[in-house]
């Protein structure tokens, strides 16, 4: 298992968004498909990439892909991968599925047909007849795509976004992978102010800060990796000592988070002091019409109130007023996601990009409003 391929999901809309994190962490022979990224790779990424990725749902290892139009096909197909390299006689093996435009339609019978073929397989090595799964959790999906079988197994367990930092949610939240896209997908940097008037949770302010300290976004959780019989457990060690190692500890930034909300002010504080991050934002609780920025170049990245969270009077308003801030802010950049497709005229101005993406299964806005380029 010298060369590996590695799979990042994202969300639909982002791939650009991951496709140029794993840019700039040096790889190069990366195929983008929609929803995922397929990169060469070997074990050592595996780590590197669930530790260090800010944008990408999940790392799947791709174990086999082949042509399937019958369950004969499938069994026989699954069963030629050595799986005793991959699970150990008490992993809690599980198999997952999807199927879309395939002969084999039928999930739960595709799940069914790749366990037997993998116990079969498991069988010859291990010498048992009866597996009890009492170990660690090895998620293996099998998905079907125009009668085309991808095997794979998620190392990653628990999605991304999951990064350990958020002990309590307020309300609708941001996911923290979008929260970082919206960022990557801005004009902001560790130089300039940040804002967020309607923070919630804190995502999108705490996500700043990390990339500001360049803090992985993966140091404070568990990975099903971690685990696997075939991942020297060394090789994590040393990436999480190095991405230790390059946090910038010094790193002075200015992010101002508010919303109306006290009990909103409170858990985004808690969840910002989790990370040690409480001394780089600066919380408060304030109504939007009461905001003062100072001009400076400075870049407001939100996620307004919208839908079944307020009523639609109160949305139309606050998108109003969230316009008339931005005609007080002359320097400032404004990013807005919202499922709101009237935010341009209740904002007041049509917007220089307007990137459709979805946060979970809403279909969303991302409104992007530049401001002119700092003066040196």
């Amino acid at each position: 298992m010298e060369n590996i391929k590695l799979i990042a999901t994202t969300n639909f809309g982002l791939e650009a968004v991951t496709k140029r994190e794993l840019l700039d962490l040096g790889y190069e022979n990366i195929k983008t498909m929609d929803g995922k990224i397929e990169i060469e790779a070997t074990l050592s990424d595996i780590p590197k990439l669930n530790l260090r990725l800010r944008t990408a749902e999940r790392i799947l290892l791709l174990i086999d892909k082949f042509e399937a139009t019958t369950f004969e096909e499938l069994f026989d197909k699954v069963y030629e991968i050595n799986w005793p390299d991959y699970i150990a006689e008490e992993d809690n093996f599980i198999i997952q599925g999807r199927s879309r435009n395939s002969k084999l339609f039928s999930i739960s019978d595709s799940q069914r047909i790749t366990e037997k073929a993998i116990i079969e397989k498991l069988k010859t090595k291990y010498k048992t007849s009866w597996f009890e799964k009492s170990g660690p959790r090895v998620k293996i999906e099998v998905a079907l795509l125009n009668d085309i079988a991808e095997i794979t197994i998620d190392t990653s367990g628990d999605g991304l976004h999951k990064r350990g930092y958020r002990e309590v949610n307020y309300k609708a939240p941001l996911s923290e992978t979008i929260a970082a896209s919206l960022i990557k997908l801005s004009y902001w940097n560790k130089n300039r102010t940040l804002a967020d008037p309607f923070c919630g949770s804190g995502t999108i302010p705490i996500e700043a800060a990390m990339i500001g300290k360049n803090i992985a976004p993966g140091l404070m959780r568990k990975f099903d990796f971690e685990k696997f019989k075939f991942l020297d457990e060394s090789i994590f060690k040393e990436e999480k000592k190095i991405c230790y190692s390059e946090i910038k500890y010094d790193e002075k930034l200015d992010i101002i988070a508010s919303d109306i909300s006290h009990k909103a002010i409170e858990i985004a504080r808690n969840n910002s002091e989790i990370l040690g991050l409480d001394e780089d934002i600066s919380f408060f609780q304030k109504d939007i019409r009461e905001l003062d920025l100072p001009d400076n170049y400075g870049v407001l990245i939100t996620n307004p109130p919208y839908g079944e969270r307020i009523g639609k009077e109160d949305v139309d308003e606050l998108n109003k007023e969230l316009g008339n801030l931005a005609k007080t802010l002359k320097t400032w950049s404004f990013y807005v996601i919202t499922a709101n497709e009237k935010f341009e005229k209740n904002f007041g101005k049509k917007s220089d990009r307007n990137r459709k993406l979805y946060n979970g299964r809403i279909k969303s806005y991302y409104y992007q409003y530049y401001g002119p380029k700092p003066k040196k």
